[in-house]
């Protein structure tokens, strides 16, 4: 995390609802890049080619995990698919009662990460699993 406050306090990306990540003229970087940088990946490590490992990858894997050990309201926060009140209408009536917030979201991050976040209530538990043991 402090490698990437870094990176967005010398190239912008700081704001709300901008990239993070940048060229060093700190214009955003493109999925097309991304996809560039995965397949220079897989040419040096053989299973980030085998494995087919790419963004949308990483992401379907970051948030079946936080699903399996949080639920659905949390790892649907954390995807940031829906709002409350669209997350309501999506779960029915399961929705209207079930909801994550901010606080989970960061519970989530803070265990997945083995650091502490600041909106998280409590820093990651002693009994938390790391995500490296699944």
């Amino acid at each position: 995390m402090i490698h990437l406050l870094a990176h967005a306090e010398s190239r912008g990306g700081l704001e709300s609802g901008q990239r993070l990540l940048r060229y060093a003229t700190g214009k955003p970087i493109t999925s097309r890049r991304y996809d560039y940088l995965w397949d220079r990946l897989g040419e040096d490590l053989s299973w980030v080619k085998t494995q087919q490992v790419s963004t949308h990858w990483i992401r379907h894997t970051i948030l079946t995990w936080v699903e399996r050990r949080f639920g659905f309201a949390v790892a649907q926060a954390y995807a940031g698919h829906l709002t409350a009140g669209q997350g309501a209408r999506a779960m029915g009536a399961t929705g209207t009662y079930v909801r994550a917030g901010l606080p989970e979201v960061a519970t989530a991050l803070s265990i997945l990460t083995g650091e502490p976040h600041p909106l998280a209530p409590e820093g990651p538990s002693a009994d938390a699993r790391n995500f490296s043991d699944q």
